[in-house]
């Protein structure tokens, strides 16, 4: 007759590991996605921030540079500006994906998600992608509010639309660099500060606001080479004029080269979080 000591357990068994097939994964993201999606419709603060930030943009650079810059022909520097501003808003509204995985994971979330059967990797692609829903708000807002201020598209409306995709691609990539600094940073304040030290320079030293012949020769060279300014070259010229193939080409590039970078790197921190 065997005997064992009462009160005393072994080691309880492991789970197996979960294995999700890639099609249900989806599935989890896209659920995921529309939880971030709701998030923006139910937090007014995000949706006035996303609305009011291009209408502030757009009414100091039109009309405090403007004149300085085309000798008193605002509409001029309008036509020239109104591209970057929408590159300029639309990266700046990729610092919101840093902060909300910031704040998620600071709350929990992600380990209650890691409770639930789905794919552990559904939450960082449905946050990704619920952000898009963040640029597509802020490209809406700016062109509208650019065209109340008097801006219009000189080509055609498929070129438009081109440069806006153009735009939303290349903020779908760079907000990667934003979810890498969310997650590795303690708090929204660090996201905000590192998000900024990245964001400044690339937008404020480019072509975005001042053709970058006006800049001294060693801040050309780094304009150049800036990326934002390949980007705005390139909505430039699908909404106004200028050329497209080179500056699109190169933009693709770079956000492909983005997010063979940022996007595993990332990964691996949310893997390590989580």
């Amino acid at each position: 007759m065997t005997t064992a000591t009462l009160g005393t357990t072994g080691p309880a068994p492991q789970a197996p590991p979960r294995r999700v097939s890639v099609a249900t994964g989806l599935q989890n993201s896209f659920t995921l996605t529309w939880r971030s999606v709701l998030k923006i419709r139910t937090n007014a603060e995000d949706l006035l921030g996303l609305s009011l930030q291009p209408i502030m943009f757009l009414l100091l650079f039109t009309y405090v540079f403007g004149g300085a810059i085309e000798h008193g022909n605002v509409q001029a520097y309008l036509e020239y500006v109104m591209p970057g501003i929408l590159v300029q808003t639309v990266l700046f509204a990729t610092l919101g994906t840093g902060l909300m995985l910031n704040q998620d994971i600071s709350a929990g979330i992600f380990d209650r998600f890691r409770s639930l059967p789905i794919a552990r990797w559904a939450p960082l692609a449905g946050a990704i992608l619920g952000d898009v829903a963040r640029y597509v708000i802020s490209v809406v807002v700016t062109l509208g509010f650019g065209m109340v201020l008097g801006f219009r598209v000189h080509t055609n409306p498929i070129a438009a639309v081109a440069g806006c995709l153009l735009v939303l691609a290349f903020a779908t990539a760079m907000c990667w660099l934003s979810a890498l600094i969310g997650l590795s940073v303690k708090t929204p304040q660090g996201v905000q500060v590192f998000g900024f030290i990245a964001m400044f320079p690339l937008i404020f030293a480019s072509g975005l606001l001042v053709p970058v012949t006006t800049m001294p020769g060693w801040l050309q060279a780094f304009a150049k080479a800036n990326p934002v300014t390949l980007v705005a070259a390139a909505c430039r010229g699908l909404m106004v004029h200028g050329a497209v193939a080179v500056p699109a080409g190169e933009s693709m590039l770079w956000a492909l080269g983005l997010v063979l970078v940022f996007a595993p790197l990332a990964v691996r921190v949310y893997r390590r979080k989580t």
